[in-house]
């Protein structure tokens, strides 16, 4: 992923600084840290590596908004999404399990001052029990941008390089959605989260799903949509540009244009920075 780096906190508060600088709304937190276990425990230590982080960006740019990615697949051993249940014998992610230490994780970022809650990994019930846990510990004002149709897609390979969370065996099919599912399984997964208490929806990705976020913004006009550009996407663009083979600002815009068109009232990409700075 051509520009986009593991940072430790300090020079990720540089970073933030400059996005401050330039405007940008928000950020979100992916932590990675430095040693992985078979539950992700480092996800929900108050001195774990994404604790530090909220902490440290609030202190250094405090206009930005700061969002926090709650899941398992960076913190854990084997790469999945939740705590694996292997007396099935199929080494599946055991959802009861993964919930409760959903609703532990999302606290302690909150604890460390997440401003908006970003639960990812499409386990069923996380938007309930992450409500629970944020209401029961003093932060029912915190709010959840749930990723409610997420698919199992084969455009987040980058990130999955960059954070070292390839699954390390089977695949994300079993939680999040498949390709080939029709738009009604999306429309589905999306009311369930709302009546959960999701304040925010996200479909992810964006470009390869431009349809359902249309259906999903005329289904749930009253419920702010996001839509993650993500990792693929941005990587084929940023290897066609380096080849010259097309005019990268040109082909950003037009695609982040598309989104919006599409319905998206809020965009995750990676582009954030150097729109920011064309717009200028």
């Amino acid at each position: 992923m051509p520009g986009q780096f593991q940072l430790s906190v300090d020079t990720l508060c540089q970073e933030a600084e400059k996005l401050q600088a330039l405007g940008i709304g928000g950020v979100m937190l992916f932590g990675l840290p430095a040693e992985k276990d078979d539950t992700g425990s480092d996800s929900y230590q108050q001195q774990g590596i994404i604790q530090q982080a909220v902490r440290a960006v609030r202190r250094a740019a405090p206009e930005l908004l700061v969002t926090t990615d709650v899941c398992f697949c960076e913190y854990t051993s084997h790469g999945h999404c939740g705590v694996v249940n292997e007396k099935t014998g199929r080494q599946d992610v055991d959802n009861d399990a993964t919930l409760e230490l959903l609703g532990k994780q999302a606290v302690s970022h909150a604890q460390a001052g997440s401003e908006l809650i970003a639960p990812s990994g499409m386990i069923d019930g996380m938007v309930g029990a992450i409500r629970t846990s944020l209401d029961a510990a003093g932060f029912s004002h915190l709010p959840i941008m749930s990723y409610a149709a997420k698919y199992a897609s084969a455009f987040y390979g980058p990130f999955r390089d960059a954070v070292e969370s390839a699954p390390q065996f089977g695949d994300r099919r079993a939680y999040q959605m498949d390709p080939a599912a029709g738009a009604a399984q999306a429309l589905r997964e999306v009311e369930l989260d709302i009546a959960e208490g999701a304040d925010i929806v996200m479909v992810k990705p964006a470009l390869a799903y431009l349809d359902i976020i249309r259906r999903v913004a005329e289904r749930f006009p009253e419920t702010p949509l996001a839509a993650y550009n993500v990792s693929g996407e941005y990587s084929m663009v940023k290897a066609a540009a380096a080849h010259g083979w097309v005019d990268e600002q040109a082909i950003v815009l037009e695609s982040l244009l598309s989104i919006r068109r599409a319905g998206a009232t809020i965009i995750l990409t990676y582009w954030a920075a150097d729109v920011a700075r064309w717009l200028a």
